[in-house]
């Protein structure tokens, strides 16, 4: 029972307020002023630099280019066809379509360098690649302009015709191998049927 007159005695009595509210906003500013150290002064030289001296230029933090956005796939697509070439030789003509796939699976655009190669067929076998019949110089895709003159922008993939004694009706396997500005090599085979 003293303790509920006590409560309500200091409830009535505003001039008790006054010293506890004093208490904690004095608590309040003191823990609250020491939260941040000043910030740190660079090193002073350990030698002064004379007149003779030169001073080293402040290096540039290095650029790396975001993880996953460069090419990490290749894939030749079903466009793909030996057709009959319509020059003076009269020969047969690949019709290369190859998309770059990066981490997402998106088809990119990158200055890289690809190498075709086309093969015989061999059925009913572990290793359906034959006889080499063809490979091509590699085609240097890093300059922009040469670059932009194979790209597709309508397909999203890269178009290359590529002259060739192959005879049309057989079934083919074409090689596409891209090399990438790190010395990383992308590969993948892709099997031309004669109704392609």
């Amino acid at each position: 029972m003293a303790l509920r007159s006590a409560l309500c005695a200091l409830r009535l009595s505003p001039s008790c307020f006054a010293p506890v509210a004093c208490c904690f906003l004095a608590a309040s500013l003191f823990v609250g002023a020491g939260c941040e150290s000043p910030p740190a002064k660079p090193p002073a030289p350990s030698q002064p630099i004379g007149a003779g001296q030169a001073t080293a230029a402040p290096q540039a933090p290095a650029v790396t280019s975001p993880s996953g956005f460069g090419p990490a796939g290749i894939e030749v697509l079903p466009l793909t066809e030996l057709v009959q070439a319509s020059g003076p030789d009269q020969g047969t003509q690949l019709n290369v379509y190859v998309s770059l796939l990066d981490a997402f699976g998106s088809k990119i655009k990158a200055p890289v360098v690809l190498r075709f190669e086309l093969y015989d067929y061999v059925q009913r076998s572990a290793e359906p690649k034959g006889q080499r019949i063809a490979i091509w110089p590699d085609i240097d895709l890093t300059n922009p302009a040469e670059n932009h003159a194979y790209w597709q922008d309508f397909l999203r993939c890269y178009a290359f015709d590529l002259a060739t004694q192959a005879a049309r009706g057989r079934t083919y396997i074409v090689e596409a191998t891209c090399m990438c500005a790190g010395g990383r090599r992308l590969s993948t085979d892709f099997m031309l049927r004669p109704d392609n």
